[in-house]
């Protein structure tokens, strides 16, 4: 890499950082009112595509479809690291996993960082966090939190409880999606109004296994989904990584029994198209229904922020820990970096801040919630985050020198092979590079192929493009001090 080329580049990294500051420091100026509450609603595993704002037509979200209709909707929401305990790792940090030290599900969370969370508490906000955690450790920078032991289970689940023994779990009984919001709910009302608050709920649907209420039984009982136009993408035409892994965390027609609700019908076989056909319209016919039960209680919090006066003062953000595969290329679950699970649906709602039905396609990232967060709260500044505010996003002002690309690192887990990447508006470019040689680079064009079916790296035509992608990813790699392979 030539010096001058990335002089140029880190100048434009430095210029966009300037940029973003002096936005939020003209914000806070402009608008010297009271900080507003701030609830973010981070489901798991829920894709942009199976939400009704976000063109599903198949199911029904009229609560979060409400949400966006009163706020904006953002269309490039970004993960880091698409999978759940890393993708909050990184949420609580506003860090990469290598400068948060949590890498995949399993490690543990070094609660002795610096995490927005505690740096709200110093700006006097109340802190609070219900529902999913997953990161091992016990959570610090919260006044009150209770949360699922691991992944926790959909009736009947025990909660770790602040102010008790760590170990102790509480059972309470019922279905945890209306019990996290029956628990969001209580806490709101023994609210002191005298502090400012930020509450994070964390719902653990629609993350398998697809467990519902009786209610939901009947919903697309007698409806077949339709499959992605995609849904028989031929691997070899992607590149090496998805036809060397054996797929039982990613293949539908090799996923394991573990993710069904019913038992594999007799003779129906792995790796078959009739299996794969099959698993498809079990498995998704469950995830809805988790969204749709999901849809009614972020309703059942809308409806009372609206009666208990709240919803004027208070910033509503919803979102998942990642995005998810629904069929598309033939695969479910997440962690590659291809666009369905890469992407994040992003819904933000401030009553009289935010214009309402506002779409927003500038590059964001899960990095970036917390410094919109703190930027809310007056803190700027904090250089120990690795994201940047929103808020002038939100404010719907142009933002010319924002950020053009997008830097992801999966580790490796799951029969997913570790790869990292770098995306813009036109390409993609993904190095697996556990996989020697040319076999381990894959380039999409984005514009002209937003389905990802061919691979171009090593096409004589996209030679150029690919040194430049190569170039902006070893700069990218560079900039956020990513300089090891974590295996």
């Amino acid at each position: 890499m030539k010096k001058s080329t990335k002089n140029t580049f880190v100048a434009a990294m430095l210029l966009a950082l300037i940029f973003c500051q002096k936005l939020v420091a003209d914000d806070l100026n402009a608008d010297n009112v009271k900080r507003p509450n701030i609830i973010y609603i981070m489901s798991d595993d829920h894709a942009s595509h199976a939400i009704g704002a976000y063109g599903n037509k198949f199911i029904k979200t009229p609560n979060l479809d409400r949400l966006a209709k009163e706020g904006m909707r953002f269309t490039n929401c970004f993960n880091i690291n698409s999978l759940c305990a890393p993708s909050r790792a990184a949420l609580i940090t506003g860090r990469y996993s290598h400068h948060n030290g949590f890498f995949r599900n399993g490690d543990k969370f070094d609660g002795s960082q610096v995490t927005f969370p505690k740096l709200m508490q110093k700006a006097g906000y109340k802190t609070g966090l219900i529902g999913k955690w997953h990161l091992g450790s016990q959570p610090t920078g919260f006044d009150y939190y209770s949360v699922l032991p691991g992944q926790g289970k959909y009736f009947d689940c025990g909660f770790l409880d602040s102010g008790k023994q760590w170990s102790e779990a509480e059972v309470v009984k019922g279905y945890v999606t209306d019990v996290i919001t029956d628990k969001t709910i209580d806490w709101l009302k023994r609210y002191d109004s005298k502090k400012p608050f930020c509450l994070m709920v964390h719902h653990k649907a629609p993350h398998g296994p697809y467990k519902y209420p009786e209610k939901y039984e009947k919903l697309f009982l007698d409806k077949k989904l339709p499959e992605p136009d995609n849904f028989n993408s031929v691997y070899s035409d992607r590149g090496e990584a998805l036809g060397q892994t054996r797929g039982r965390w990613s293949k539908l027609d090799n996923v394991i029994s573990d993710h069904f609700n019913k038992k594999v019908p007799k003779g129906l076989q792995r790796g078959t198209k009739e299996y794969k056909e099959w698993a498809y319209q079990n498995i998704f016919h469950g995830y809805l229904r988790l969204v749709a039960s999901l849809d009614d209680n972020v309703g059942r919090l809308m409806e009372y922020l609206d009666k208990s006066g709240l919803a004027d003062n208070t910033l509503v953000v919803y979102t998942s820990d990642n995005g998810f595969f629904l069929g598309d290329y033939g695969l479910f679950n997440k962690m590659w970096m291809y666009e369905e699970s890469l992407h994040l649906p992003l819904i933000v709602r401030y009553p009289g801040k935010i214009k309402p039905d506002t779409v927003n396609d500038q590059f964001v990232s899960i990095l970036d919630f917390g410094p919109t967060f703190l930027d809310f709260a007056g803190v700027v500044g904090e250089n120990k985050l690795q994201g940047c505010s929103i808020r002038p996003l939100l404010k719907n002002k142009i933002a010319p020198d924002w950020r053009k690309a997008h830097y992801y690192h999966y580790y490796g887990q799951y029969d997913v092979p570790a790869h990292y990447g770098v995306r813009t508006e036109e390409y993609k470019l993904i190095h697996f590079y556990e996989i020697l040689g040319e076999g381990g680079w894959e380039l999409y064009d984005i514009i002209n192929d937003p389905g990802e079916s061919r691979n171009l790296y090593g096409q004589p035509d996209k030679s150029e493009v690919v040194e430049k992608m190569k170039r902006l990813l070893k700069e990218l790699r560079e900039e956020f001090e990513d300089r090891g392979i974590q295996k």
